[in-house]
Parts: structure tokens; C-alpha cells; sequence
């Protein structure tokens, strides 16, 4: 069985959910563009990066697609679902930080797979902010139930558990924030799934811009800018320890640049650093040690 007119489509479909989805979020900063910088892969195929950078609102902002293809090295064919050497991955991957701490850090991503005659999803979105305001945890998970429910109301707790449990940081028993969904190889319908997929890179937007407005003119000073770069660390430490993309994107000669826009402009390592109890940093590190149904 070939997947080819699959992968047409959701190549087709990230491309789109590229424009629609920088489009939204220069609105939101209201200053800065992003770039456009296209790329090809040796071996096969390429993609486009998109980054903002210095913005009003948006510290640093990527919104990435790409389409590889050719043949994966002997060490991931002993990995990966499917048979035979030869692979084809397609997706979006966005990464938000935002200037102020008062604006949570956002990911998202949709991909598909295929190898031989295995085609598979995966993708999901989650949250990451410095100051814990519950209404915004709310409705965040709220969007992706919604997005979940029209297709089976048991995947949204599911996808949020499984959120959790990826998103984890072991060496420091923390999650890297509130969470959101995260799903792999549903084993469905190919077709039923690319729609899932397209809506749920749709569903980002609404899931992220309103947080946006309501934390943008927060005040915050030199302690809040120091506990978001503190915060930071951690997400790097997640993205360079743990991150499947990351490692997947590195492993099959991605491009570096466009695999590690993730990473933030600016981070600290503090020795041995501890909120004061009782403190808002204190409240927003007690969230990410245990997770909650934010429903």
C-alpha cells in the first residue's frame, strides 16, 4: 500500500497551518515579522523555518515545517515502527517564548511517519509557564477536550496523561509545566487521523493567543525576568535530554539550526536555587511536581 497521496496531504497541510499560524501570531506581537529561510536535506527533501525575533511580545518565536525523506541509519531501523530502510517524515513544530514571565512558553507539533507500509501520527501541545494562573491552565486543556471529544471522548484524558509522562524531567522529578495532549501511532484510520491533526494544529491559536492578551501587560521586573531564565534552563534541559524530535531530527541530518530554534535567547543555571515558600515561584514549581486534572 502506498502513502504517498498522505504524505501529499499533509504536506500540504502544515504548509498551510505554517502561514495561518505566523499570520496569527504577528498579530498578536504587533511589531516584528517573522523570516522566512528555506532548506534542503542531503539525502532528501528540506523545509522552511520561520522565526521572529526581538518582538514586541515574543522574545523569540519559531513556527517550522519540513518534509525528509531517504534512508534511515541502521541504529534507528532497530527504533522505528515499519520495515525497510527507506522513510519519510512530515510535520510542524512551533516553540513561543514570549519576553514577558508573566506569558507562558508554548509548544506544539503534528507529524506524520511512514515507513514500508506503516503510516502513523503523532504530535500534541502543551504549556509552560513562570507564574501559574490556574484560568489559563483551564483553558488551555479545555481547547484540546473539545478538539478530542469530536473524534472520542476517551482521548483527551489519555493524551493528557500521556502529556505528563513525556513532558517529564527525571533528574529533577518535575514536569516542564502544566501540560496539554500528547498522542503517538493511534492505529486508526489514516484519513480520520489527517483531520484530527489538521484540527488540531488549527486549535493552537485559540488555545494560546487569549492567555496572551490576558498576561501581556502585566507588570514584572529584574526577580520575575531571573525566574523565567531559571525556568528556561529547564527547558533546555528537557529538549537536549529527553526531546524524541530533537534526537530524531539530529540522528536523520536535519538541519541544526531549524532542530534547535527550540531553545530560548536567554537562560541561567542558579546553583542549587530555591523559591521562598510560599512564594508565587514556589506555587508555580509545586504544579510542576504534581500534575493536576485541570478540568
Amino acid at each position: 500500500m502506498s502513502h504517498a497521496g498522505l504524505v501529499e496531504d499533509m504536506d500540504a497541510l502544515v504548509r498551510a497551518l505554517q502561514d495561518s499560524i505566523v499570520g496569527g501570531l504577528e498579530g498578536a506581537d504587533g511589531g516584528a515579522r517573522f523570516g522566512s529561510d528555506a532548506w534542503e536535506r542531503p539525502g532528501g527533501g528540506g523545509g522552511v523555518a520561520r522565526v521572529l525575533a526581538d518582538g514586541a511580545v515574543f522574545e523569540k518565536a519559531g513556527v517550522n515545517v519540513s518534509r525528509v525523506e531517504g534512508a534511515l541509519s541502521p541504529a534507528l531501523q532497530a527504533k522505528m515502527p515499519g520495515e525497510g530502510p527507506e522513510f519519510a517524515a512530515v510535520g510542524l513544530s512551533l516553540v513561543l517564548h514570549p519576553r514577558s514571565p508573566m506569558v507562558p512558553t508554548a509548544h506544539a507539533n503534528v507529524r506524520l511517519l511512514v515507513r514500508g507500509e506503516k503510516a502513523w501520527f503523532g504530535g500534541g501541545a502543551d504549556l509552560t509557564p513562570n507564574y501559574l494562573f490556574e484560568e489559563d491552565a483551564r483553558h488551555f486543556h479545555r481547547t484540546w477536550k473539545a478538539v478530542c471529544d469530536r473524534y472520542d471522548p476517551a482521548w483527551h484524558p489519555r493524551f493528557k496523561e500521556a502529556c505528563d509522562a513525556y513532558f517529564f524531567l527525571r533528574h529533577r522529578a518535575e514536569h516542564r509545566g502544566v501540560g496539554g495532549i500528547f498522542f503517538e501511532d493511534l492505529g486508526g484510520d489514516p484519513r480520520r487521523e489527517l483531520a484530527f491533526v489538521s484540527e488540531v494544529g488549527r486549535a493552537f491559536l485559540p488555545a494560546y493567543l487569549p492567555i496572551v492578551e490576558r498576561r501581556r501587560a502585566l507588570p514584572w521586573g529584574e526577580r520575575e525576568r531571573a525566574w523565567q531564565e531559571i525556568r528556561r534552563g529547564r527547558y533546555v534541559e528537557f529538549n537536549l535530554l529527553y526531546d524524541r524530535g530533537t534526537v530524531f531530527g539530529l540522528e536523520t541530518g536535519g538541519r541544526t539550526e531549524s532542530i534547535l530554534m527550540s531553545l530560548p535567547p536567554r537562560v541561567r543555571w542558579a546553583y542549587d536555587h530555591r523559591p521562598e515558600p510560599g512564594s508565587e515561584e514556589a506555587r508555580l514549581l509545586d504544579a510542576v511536581r504534581h500534575p493536576r486534572n485541570w478540568l
